[in-house]
């Protein structure tokens, strides 16, 4: 693997023709990159790094160059997961110091400018990697979010930002900012590349178990809750965000307000309270021991936060984890009955010269929502969502989020892909880059590869718009398409209520059947059979393409009884000969 010293990192990205060569820290030369190219499910797919995450034979920087003790030994497990699945690394990425940071402007190694308005701040802390992607110099990056690092980025560059459940994806090989809140997330430009990148990424020995009944999906007619109050958004934002909710409730969704007041405060709580001890612990000693040191490339800003967060006494942090576990049961409250919070990404876009002059309170603003999340353990995928015409300043990129509890990033991601409205590529992109989407909607959301998805055939009450499709909405299922099975099967209408089809296998004079596929999880699947009326059964079933997935049948009794219906090849079918 060719290395580089800083200074020949950031050249060699200049001269590939980067538009923000200020995102790199560290690049392979364009020729190293496309032999890269391997089979599996990412192959084709170009990967950047934020280099506070292990890269082999790369120094982790963390941003801070006196920090890197040589090149890393290995990949962490996030890396050498995506680099196995066929991604080809392009390079390592720069962020704000130590992930201290929103802005994207805390880095020795240049401040990253946003990939559509070079007069405004990228995000932070994982500036770098939301900029390639943007720009089309990556397909996937991998970033990291303890306060929002992997979102608001994404927000200001038109990307999609999925911050997964915490410890769904393993931080080994990752250098700390709040060990207990950080978690590893990914950009890309859609959601289905995004969904595709994180289910390779996730899993894997020592990550957190997935409860076997986590829904695969939203409910259509979800309930999605939204700020009774949108503090700190500039003019403008509030009606960008108020036409995200709309759109959500022309899709079927009901959009209901609730206090926010505890979810603000606990986003105070992770920089304004004792919580913050978290970064001292993680690099504080380093820090401490080079605050005089010129060489080692300390950005006053972070260490400055990072030096006073080793002063929090031991009862103050006390005191505000106690805090920490009562504004959960709060804020859990009241989100019961809602599938999921509707929230803007950001509640503005800073140029770089108002971040220069007021460095700390223009971060604080930044992560009014976005610093509660992780500290309330739940999940959230952040999308692009128009834009905000701000005069002289040019278009800023609005973005909406979609947070959801732990172990809901489906419903989260289902809920993101439907509000979403896909941004426009920046004017400077790099030279042949392919923006358009490579998965614009999701064939699988990602945590069905962690939970073991289990396909079901459905052919009669269950199908889309019949009367019991509810069941499989409530259970979690996600429709995965029409589909039929192979010629050996013959349908017949029963008599029960409401009406249903039972399907059989005959030796002889079988057909295909048209029905469709649900995918749930196990558990899911386990309540589905234990609440099913007599005489439906559940056994396998071939389709049409060879696959065997869990299907419908009935008692043998029941058919017997019944009108067969075959020569219809579909239930809807012959239910329209009703009417």
């Amino acid at each position: 693997m060719t290395t580089e010293t800083t200074t020949g990192a950031r050249r060699l990205a200049a001269d590939a023709g980067s538009p923000r060569p200020e995102a790199w820290i560290w690049r392979l030369p364009e020729a190293e990159v496309t032999a890269g190219a391997a089979t599996g499910p990412l192959a084709g797919l170009r990967l950047a790094v934020k280099n506070n995450v292990d890269v082999q034979g790369v120094p982790t920087t963390a941003a801070c160059p006196g920090f890197a003790q040589g090149p890393a030994a290995a990949d962490a497990p996030a890396v050498a997961r995506l680099r196995a699945a066929g991604a080809a690394l392009v390079g390592a990425t720069n962020l704000d110091q130590f992930a201290t940071g929103l802005v994207g402007q805390r880095s020795p190694y240049g401040r990253v400018r946003s990939a559509h308005r070079a007069t405004h701040v990228s995000g932070g802390s994982s500036s770098g990697s939301a900029v390639a992607v943007a720009t089309g110099e990556a397909d996937i990056a991998i970033g990291t979010d303890t306060a929002g690092s992997g979102r608001v980025p994404a927000a200001f560059n038109g990307i999609v930002g999925i911050k997964p459940t915490l410890g769904t994806v393993s931080t080994d090989g990752v250098v700390p900012a709040c060990r207990s809140y950080d978690t590893v997330t990914i950009f890309a430009r859609d959601p289905g590349t995004a969904s595709l990148a994180m289910s390779v990424m996730a899993g894997g020995p020592g990550t957190r178990a997935w409860p076997a009944d986590a829904p695969l999906a939203a409910p259509h007619a979800a309930r999605v809750a939204i700020p009774d109050d949108l503090p700190a958004v500039a003019p403008g934002w509030a009606e960008a965000f108020t036409a995200a909710a709309d759109r959500l409730r022309a899709d079927g969704c009901t959009v209901g307000p609730i206090p926010f007041a505890r979810f603000l405060e606990t986003a105070r709580l992770l920089y304004d309270g004792a919580l913050v001890a978290e970064r001292h612990a993680a690099v504080g000693d380093f820090i401490d021991a080079h605050l005089d040191d010129a060489g080692a490339g300390l950005d006053p800003t972070v260490a400055g936060i990072i030096h006073r967060a080793g002063l929090v006494t031991g009862s103050a942090l006390s005191r505000d984890q106690a805090r920490l576990k009562d504004l959960h049961r709060e804020c859990m409250a009241l989100l019961e009955g809602f599938d999921a919070l509707l929230v803007p990404t950001a509640p503005f876009h800073p140029s770089v010269a108002e971040v220069a002059a007021d460095p700390l309170g223009t971060n604080a603003r930044l992560g009014t929502y976005t610093n509660f999340c992780n500290l309330l353990d739940l999940c959230a995928v952040a999308v692009p969502s128009g834009t905000v015409d701000e005069g002289e300043a040019g278009a800023a990129q609005f973005g909406v989020t979609v947070v959801a509890r732990a172990f809901h990033d489906a419903a989260a991601l289902d809920l993101a892909s439907r509000v979403m409205v896909p941004a426009d590529p920046p004017a400077e992109t790099f030279p042949g880059a392919d923006l358009t989407p490579s998965l614009d909607v999701p064939p699988l959301p990602w945590p069905a590869a962690i939970t073991g998805a289990v396909d079901l055939f459905v052919v009669g009450a269950h199908l889309r718009g019949q009367p019991l499709e509810g069941e499989l909405r409530a259970l979690g299922a996600r429709w995965a398409g029409e589909a039929t099975t192979a010629p050996a099967y013959r349908l017949t209408a029963l008599d029960t209520t409401p009406p249903k089809p039972g399907m059989s296998r005959v030796t002889t004079g079988g057909t295909s059947i048209a029905g469709e596929v649900w995918q749930l999880t196990p558990g899911a699947l386990g309540r589905f059979l234990a609440a099913l009326p007599a005489p439906m059964t559940l056994g396998q079933v071939e389709l049409s393409d060879g696959r065997r997935v869990v299907g419908f049948g009935a008692t043998a009794d029941a058919i017997a009884s019944g009108q067969d219906i075959t020569v219809h090849g579909s239930w809807k079918a012959w239910l329209a000969t009703r009417t």
